[in-house]
């Protein structure tokens, strides 16, 4: 079986689409992940009369990524050999390539499937924070030993697929910090490789702006630090060069999660 998990909060209009792509595919099961919702998503899903859809709500925001880890204990739970994550907020037309990503793992060929969002390799049109971000990301690969397979690629960053022996190597709640679920996966020698190519900007998700873009940035870059300490054994931190890199991660919900994995048939 194929699963999808689709993190939302308040995305209404463009997890209409989102979801439609899904249908579009050959994804068995469909798993939106509404968390602290106020707009009309709860009630655009209720409408929906497809039986390969099965909603998880949260009546609080569960914070960045964590969803991930939420719909994928569903997904696991019912079976699914290799599980698609895309955010609620993506409706560029990216049916083939959610296809692809679902195809390589689900032939047992790659446990972890990456989206290469950047195929070029110069950095024209991108901004300052956007380059330094991509090179964070990049460090982390080669301390890894991810780079020349993988360049920049990194599941914080467009749809990816995980097969159901990366689910019972790495911790559920490792997911909720994608870097070191990519770390970890390295660490046990899982196969990991880019699956498809799109740019950035066909993946159709909002321009953000200036104040969010440094907060995502610095997630991501608090959690490749993360992710290099876990893979050496190390105290997990998110310190570097004096700065600790926080982001949005101390709105991260592990105690929802940690209670909700806990829990029996809560579903």
């Amino acid at each position: 079986m194929l699963a999808a998990v689709v993190p939302a909060r308040n995305e209404e209009k463009r997890l209409i689409k989102a979801i439609d792509t899904l249908l579009n595919t050959p994804v068995d099961l469909i798993i939106p992940v509404l968390n602290g919702c106020t707009d009309n998503s709860p009630s655009y899903i209720s409408r929906l009369k497809s039986p390969r859809v099965m909603p998880l709500y949260f009546i609080e925001p569960l914070g960045i990524d964590v969803p991930r880890a939420a719909g994928a204990k569903i997904a696991y739970d019912e079976g699914a050999a290799a599980i698609l994550f895309l955010d609620g907020d993506m409706e560029g037309d990216i049916s083939k390539n959610i296809c692809e990503l679902l195809e390589s793992v689900n032939s047992h060929r790659l446990d972890m499937s990456l989206t290469d969002c950047y195929p070029a390799t110069g950095k024209d049109g991108l901004s300052t924070l956007a380059s330094h971000l991509l090179e964070e990301r990049r460090r982390l690969n080669r301390e890894i030993g991810l780079e020349k397979k993988v360049g920049a690629a990194s599941p914080s960053h467009g749809p990816h697929a995980v097969s159901r022996r990366f689910l019972n190597t790495v911790p559920l709640r490792e997911l909720a910090i994608p870097p070191v679920s990519l770390a970890l996966a390295a660490k046990n020698n899982l196969t990991i490789d880019i699956g498809t190519t799109i740019g950035h900007k066909y993946l159709g998700s909002p321009e953000k702006d200036e104040h969010h873009s440094r907060l995502i940035a610095e997630t991501i870059i608090g959690d490749c630090i993360e992710a290099f300490c876990a893979f050496n054994n190390k105290k997990r931190g998110r310190i570097r060069g004096g700065i600790e890199y926080t982001g949005y991660h101390l709105e991260r919900r592990f105690d929802i999660l940690d209670g909700f994995t806990a829990a029996p048939c809560l579903y």
